[in-house]
């Protein structure tokens, strides 16, 4: 029990978006506890070693973290940046966009990346340049954090809400090929033609079109600084303690209590877990009736497969960028679509061995409907059944043929293989039906989608990708919105921008 140690705020889950609350308000002055339900904090930060690869669980790049950029003088603000290791990536070719057997490259800053698109594409200059300028003025108030400015003009920010980005792209031109390069990286945030709206296509791009790194030696190594921060600062990070329940006194939150019986008791209570599941936890009565079935009734964007490969040294070379890879020019809805066969595409990057130049782990990743998975979603992880194996080496013999295709170098030079699917996610993120970026945003209701960091509940709030978007800096912003409803936001602003 702890109801002897009264907390400023106790946030419930340890993912990006809680750490990085908690960091926030713990420089600032809070008594912060966080609890996490698994036996390390970290989310999709996680990493797993197989055969003596480390491999990371979800977040496989960073954007904007060149100085004077957002992420980096945010990290910098909160004393990170010294405490991982981070690898740009190939300037020239960060992503590299493959339709069939044609690639093309996306290249580091607005001036190269268009340049190099008018060069694949000759006479497209007016479309590239309409994409460009749109990107640029939808992103522009995350780029210079004029989000937290409440006199700066965020129209643009928010209209993009209201837009298709699948209709955006496509008035831009009748070019096929063009349309799907634009789009070709679209699995960065689960691109739905019927939904997605442009404020996750340009601010996605922005990100990476800024600069783009890899987390060098595993994304634990910032959920680690990120627990050094808080406790640096007063605060606890507590892992093995799984939320249950809100008790409550009157209209607000007393006490958080877990399923091994601990009580922990505070002023505010902040979720970065997912906003249906926070609702379990609170008696019914406790929030208008409309709005729980809202939230229980928004739809989630899909979840993943993902297959991580152990190879042999020296065979196949390291390649410093991601390859999005689609069979053809149909790259949104990728594996989706009723009819189309298993996969269609996916998104893959290596892990390079030292310094050699060559690869010893592959990592890739594509798209999975949860109802594939849906007959075992009453199991837990390890303990599936017989079944559930086959049908994960199904799925992974199907993903490594089509892997073949792009790369025939892999024949023969797999050692060793792993999957997880989306309910691999669920049982240790916590997400919905394991999807990879929670709620899917819907440019046809945009309202409908837009989930407030406060609710009914007056000490009892929300963070993480659902409540902005996902994400590194997506999360990182929805924690500083969090956040600045209990500090001078603009002081940490300016603090920020000065670092």
């Amino acid at each position: 029990m702890h109801t002897d140690q009264r907390f400023d705020f106790v946030i419930i889950g340890g993912g990006l978006g809680g750490l990085m609350c908690a960091a926030i308000l713990s420089q600032n002055n809070k008594k912060v506890c966080v609890l996490e339900k698994d036996k390390k904090a970290g989310g999709n930060l996680q990493t797993f070693s197989r055969n003596g690869c480390l491999f990371d669980t979800g977040m496989h790049y960073i954007g904007s973290y060149d100085k004077g950029q957002p992420l980096y003088q945010i990290f910098r603000y909160l004393g990170l940046v010294d405490k991982f290791k981070v690898q740009r990536l190939d300037d020239e070719g960060y992503d590299v966009i493959s339709i069939g057997d044609r690639e093309f490259k996306f290249s580091t800053g607005y001036e190269s990346f268009s340049k190099n698109l008018k060069q694949y594409f000759p006479g497209e200059e007016q479309a590239i340049d309409t994409y460009i300028d749109t990107i640029k003025r939808v992103s522009n108030q995350v780029n210079d954090l004029g989000i937290f400015n409440d006199e700066a003009d965020k129209a643009a920010y928010f209209f993009s809400y209201n837009e298709s980005a699948f209709d955006f792209i496509s008035n831009l031109t009748q070019n096929r090929l063009l349309r799907a390069v634009l789009a070709g990286n679209n699995g960065l945030y689960c691109g739905n033609s019927q939904k997605t709206p442009v404020n996750l296509l340009a601010n996605t791009n922005n990100f990476y079109l800024g600069s783009a790194y890899r987390m060098a030696g595993g994304g634990h190594q910032l959920a680690n600084a990120l627990v050094a921060n808080i406790e640096q600062h007063g605060g606890v990070v507590l892992t093995n303690q799984n939320v249950i329940r809100l008790s409550f006194e009157g209209k607000s939150v007393a006490a958080a209590e877990t399923s091994a019986g601990e009580v922990y008791v505070a002023d505010n209570f902040i979720s970065a877990v997912h906003p249906a599941v926070s609702l379990d936890w609170i008696e019914p009565g406790k929030l208008p009736k409309v709005y729980v079935d809202r939230i229980r009734g928004i739809e989630n964007t899909i979840g993943a497969f993902v297959l991580y490969l152990v190879i042999e040294k020296g065979k196949i070379r390291h390649r410093n960028g991601n390859l999005y890879y689609s069979v053809d020019e149909d790259v949104w809805d990728i594996n989706r679509a009723p009819g189309k066969p298993w996969p269609h595409g996916y998104m893959l990057y290596t892990t390079r061995d030292g310094e050699t130049g060559f690869a010893e782990s592959i990592t890739v990743v594509t798209m999975l409907e949860f109802n594939e998975v849906r007959q075992w979603e009453n199991t837990v992880t390890g303990r599936r059944g017989e079944d559930y194996r086959r049908f994960k080496q199904e799925k992974m013999e199907a993903l490594t043929l089509l892997i073949r295709k792009k790369l025939p170098e892999t024949e023969g030079n797999i050692l060793h293989s792993y999957a997880a699917t989306p309910l691999t996610f669920r049982d240790y993120t916590g997400s919905v039906n394991g999807s990879m970026y929670g709620i899917e945003k819907d440019c046809n209701n945009a309202l409908k989608t837009f989930i407030s960091v406060r609710t009914k509940i007056p000490n009892f709030f929300f963070t993480g990708q659902n409540i902005n978007n996902h994400g590194m800096l997506g999360v990182t912003i929805g924690a500083l919105i969090t956040a600045g409803n209990f500090i001078d936001i603009q002081s940490v602003v300016r603090e920020i921008k000065n670092a």
